[in-house]
């Protein structure tokens, strides 16, 4: 069954211009497309290429629009141009650092759909450096609209009336069903490492650098081999461009001091474990780099150990000798959550609840899920051991603070959510008066086929041009 929806063109360009292997899959659609500027918003073209490709990509995936695809592709790509021409006059630009990332993500998402490089690479028909290369135009642009947007509706905001009367005039068949939702606290400890332990890893590594230095061994075929980081380890340890943020502090200064690319880093120790790590290029602010990371071994005698420490923990808490509270600050080694008395903030980019203390069962981290999904609001848990996101082992306990149920959205419960609807809708609404306003700001030429499309825009061709 086909999926009926209007295509938004962002979510059409996160897979960008697809090459004709596509075509290979529908062969009767195949064809040979002249290429042609038809649209020019400003100074930014639109080819009919462009069209073509995104009318391919629906088809591939079984979409349908509300209205003829010859008019309303172009005209979410002529959307999307306004607001990119605006960018240079504005001289807004993409932060790189962020657009890399979003690269790194998107491949990996779809190398893990489609199931490896190669098949990634057959699939767009063109090489990873290619597609790459492609996507990062193509997500550098996605990052300058959604900046565009927000400079636009800065400012925007709602009132207690505002939001009142906009919750009055939904109708009640809108409001969003909102799922069961728990806030929890957490008190983790980290089991103690000997340094008998730590001195072998450190070991380890010298070893790699060495051979890496005298030339012995490819540094890129050691991570292949050794590396615990399953994300670059496939890679022969290349990370990707990044910029400082996006690295642990004592990490970038490492590798941002990195000079010579056929010489190692010095061991460098993050919340992760312990790395060295190779120069592969700089640009700017942004450095690319090979890297091994290996973790310290923790025994079965400090699990045990921490279990102990964390259990007599919770039994002080449990006979009100001390608040949760006052216990994560004291004793947590999560340094995400000992400042906020153990409560843990949903950071899932997936997930609506991001940002808030709320999670649903599905958004916690698994080890955590299965330990909370059993408890009632107030009850600690038994030590337990999970590990974090950054692969380490940790022993934990967790107390449901608070358990909502499950139910329609309304002003007492749901303040917050109702007002970020009110908000989304008038920011939206200021968005809309802005791209009517600079369509008759804008030189927009339209060939002469897209002349009788009936548009969500119509002042895409101004009067003195019918």
């Amino acid at each position: 069954m086909k999926r009926k929806t209007t295509i938004v063109l962002l979510s059409l360009m996160a897979l960008g211009s697809l090459s004709l292997a596509q075509t290979k899959r529908d062969e009767p659609q195949k064809k040979t497309i002249v290429d042609e500027v038809v649209w020019m918003v400003g100074d930014e073209p639109i080819l009919l290429s462009d069209i073509e490709y995104q009318k391919l990509f629906a088809r591939s995936q079984g979409l349908t629009f509300e209205g003829d695809p010859d008019c309303i592709i172009p005209e979410q790509i002529a959307v999307q141009k306004l607001f990119l021409n605006q960018a240079k006059i504005d001289s807004i630009q993409a932060n790189d650092t962020q657009v890399t990332r979003m690269v790194d993500m998107w491949v990996q998402n779809v190398i893990s759909e489609l199931g490896s490089k190669e098949k990634l690479e057959e699939y767009f028909n063109k090489k990873l450096s290619q597609i790459r290369e492609e996507r990062t135009v193509q997500a550098r642009n996605e990052a300058i609209v959604e900046m565009m947007k927000s400079k636009i509706s800065q400012g925007v905001q709602v009132t207690p009336s505002e939001i009142s009367t906009f919750y009055k005039q939904l109708p009640k068949d809108s409001l969003p069903f909102i799922p069961k939702t728990v806030e929890l606290q957490i008190i983790a400890l980290e089991p103690q490492v000997p340094l008998s332990e730590l001195d072998r890893v450190k070991g380890i590594l010298r070893g790699y650098a060495e051979d890496v230095n005298s030339g012995k061994r490819e540094f890129s075929t050691i991570a292949r081999l050794y590396s615990e980081d399953k994300r670059t380890a496939s890679r022969g340890g290349e990370y990707g461009f990044v910029g400082r943020a996006y690295l642990d502090p004592a990490f970038a200064t490492a590798v941002f001091n990195l000079m010579d690319k056929t010489r190692v880093s010095p061991i460098i120790k993050t919340d992760e474990g312990y790395h060295i790590a190779q120069l592969i290029e700089k640009r700017g602010e942004l450095v690319n780099f090979r890297h091994i990371l290996l973790r310290p071994t923790v025994e079965e005698s400090a699990i045990k150990a921490a279990t102990a420490r964390i259990d007599s923990i919770a039994t002080a808490i449990r006979d009100e000798k001390i608040t949760f509270d006052v216990a994560a600050q004291l004793y947590s080694d999560d340094k995400n959550t000992l400042n906020n008395g153990g409560l843990m903030t949903n950071t899932s980019n997936e997930s609506e609840f991001s940002g808030s203390p709320n999670f649903r069962y599905e958004d916690l981290p698994q080890d955590i899920a299965k330990i909370a999904y059993e408890l009632k609001p107030g009850e600690i848990s038994k030590p337990f051991v999970m590990h974090t996101d950054k692969g380490l082992e940790q022993v934990a306990i967790i107390r449901i603070k608070e358990i909502h149920p499950e139910h329609i959205a309304n002003m007492n419960s749901d303040f917050r959510r109702i007002k970020e609807m009110a908000l989304g809708k008038k920011r939206a609404r200021v968005i809309d008066e802005w791209i009517r306003a600079r369509q008759k700001q804008t030189h927009i030429e339209i060939n002469e086929r897209y002349r009788n499309c009936h548009f969500q825009y119509p002042d895409w061709i101004h009067e003195d041009k019918k």
